[in-house]
């Protein structure tokens, strides 16, 4: 990646993380809009890298987490979601300590901001469907 484009990279990544900042306190589905948008704009930049064996470990670790998003959304059994979540936190965790151990410290934000950003969407999700059940408790 030439200087220019690492300059670009790095100011994107700020600008991301800034707005995800300020944006933080939204409804269940915006921020998981919002955390499908990081991984999208995380496997772009992962695609620029030069290094094949890297670039394509990132791409197989970002779609797994959004797979597992996916199946998240789907879920409506509160114990299924909870290992959905740990699952998603999980696979966030290993993408950051990847891009660790290959020295990508840009790369390494931006999964880093991914998986800050997958801890807040799975923690929204679980208490949203806590709250549900408890009303369906209350209700029978």
């Amino acid at each position: 990646m030439s200087k220019s484009g690492f300059g670009k990279f790095l100011a994107g990544v700020a600008v991301g993380v800034g707005i995800g900042v300020l944006i933080a306190p939204k409804k269940g589905s915006e921020t998981r809009h919002d955390l499908k948008v990081k991984m999208d704009d995380l496997l772009e930049k992962a695609k620029k890298l030069k290094k094949e064996d890297v670039k394509l470990a990132i791409e197989t670790k970002v779609q797994e987490i959004k797979d597992a998003l996916a199946d998240l959304d789907k879920e409506k059994v509160l114990e299924a979601a909870k290992k959905k979540a740990k699952q998603i936190q999980e696979l966030a965790s290993k993408l950051v300590d990847y891009a660790v151990e290959k020295g990508t410290p840009v790369v390494e934000k931006a999964a880093t901001a991914v998986r800050e950003k997958a801890i807040v969407v799975t923690k929204n999700v679980l208490d949203k469907l806590e709250k549900q059940e408890k009303q369906e408790k209350i209700g029978d």
